[in-house]
């Protein structure tokens, strides 16, 4: 049988390149490969988002047609939204009767988004406790594999302790889940930072094509080439990255060796660049569009998703109340 992978994503805004770079690929290419269970992660959300839950409801849906023009495979993944799943939240507040309140308030993640999302209101327990729900999203479907980067397989490690802690008291059931490295490209934003919906530059895979040329536009290059024949390095350029994401490698090669030499200018590099990003995407618009105009279709696939994710976690939950002495007659 097929090992079992969990991951999500939360519905706080558009889609960006830097999620398609980052995740969806890599969660398309493993698809034939694990038994995937993608989740949209809306309870997430609330955290910091609680005041936006309007905006957050428009943007499951949204997400979910995104996931699947980009290449999320029905017949193989199962795509579900995670508060119509009941069993999250019951084994969230289970394990959270175990899990040691130090070992949230050391969580490095808990630190980094405090200082990354000072705009938000993040004064309250579910953002404490965040890792704890994150830890029952994963372990109600016995998940074995989490696709991460090698920067965060340190944030798993908290789900690992408490699936550990819970064998531990109640009998092994939970696997101790282990990182699925990915190679996931730094995508930064226009303004330099890294690419985030929170910091307002990011490319949206919706983006129509002249907001594309726009932003990439807004990109800063290699400030010592002045003039299009001067020699650059793309080593200090924040577009090159993007050839490395959306071009063929020898394309990628020929840019590099080109700006090296003086031979390419930055203003047609951006305008490929951003034809590179548009050509990329343009499977993913015929999807996008189809299932604009199919939206019936569309809530079938939610429907049909959420109930075989709730039939596995609800299978797991009864066992969990078992297991904790919660399943009386």
């Amino acid at each position: 049988m097929k090992r079992v992978v969990l991951s999500g994503i939360q519905p706080t805004g558009k889609l960006h390149i830097g999620n398609l770079a980052g995740a969806i690929r890599n969660w398309v290419r493993i698809q034939d490969e694990y038994k995937c269970f993608y989740m949209i992660a809306d309870l997430h959300s609330l955290t910091a988002y609680s005041n936006n839950y309007k905006e957050i409801k428009e943007n499951v849906l949204d997400i979910y047609i995104d996931l699947l023009a980009c290449g999320i495979d029905l017949s193989k993944s199962v795509l579900f939204i995670q508060s119509e799943i009941p069993a999250h939240t019951q084994l969230h507040l289970i394990l959270s009767m175990i899990t040691p309140l130090g070992w949230l308030q050391r969580n490095p993640t808990y630190k980094e988004k405090i200082i990354e999302m000072q705009d938000k209101d993040l004064s309250n327990y579910g953002f404490l406790g965040y890792p704890v729900l994150q830890a029952a999203d994963i372990l109600i479907y016995r998940a074995e594999k989490v696709p991460v980067g090698q920067d965060q397989v340190s944030h798993l490690e908290i789900t690992r302790e408490i699936a550990r802690r819970f064998n531990h008291f109640y009998g092994k059931f939970f696997p101790e889940p282990e990182p699925l490295l990915t190679t996931s490209p730094k995508v930064l934003g226009f303004d330099g930072r890294k690419m985030s919906k929170s910091y307002n530059n990011a490319i949206y895979l919706a983006d129509p094509p002249e907001e594309v040329l726009q932003k990439v536009k807004k990109y800063v290059t290699d400030t010592k080439k002045v003039y299009k024949n001067d020699p650059g390095n793309p080593e200090h350029c924040s577009v090159f990255p993007l050839y490395g994401i959306f071009a063929p490698e020898d394309e990628t090669k020929q840019v590099d060796k080109g700006c090296r030499s003086g031979q390419r200018g930055c203003v047609d590099c951006k305008k490929r660049c951003a034809e590179l990003i548009m050509e990329s995407l343009k499977s993913y618009r015929e999807k996008r569009q189809y299932y604009m105009k199919n939206i019936n279709e569309l809530k079938k696939h939610i429907k049909e998703n959420n109930e075989k994710a709730q039939a596995v976690a609800l299978k797991n939950i009864r066992e969990i109340y078992n297991k904790v002495g919660l399943i009386y007659g």
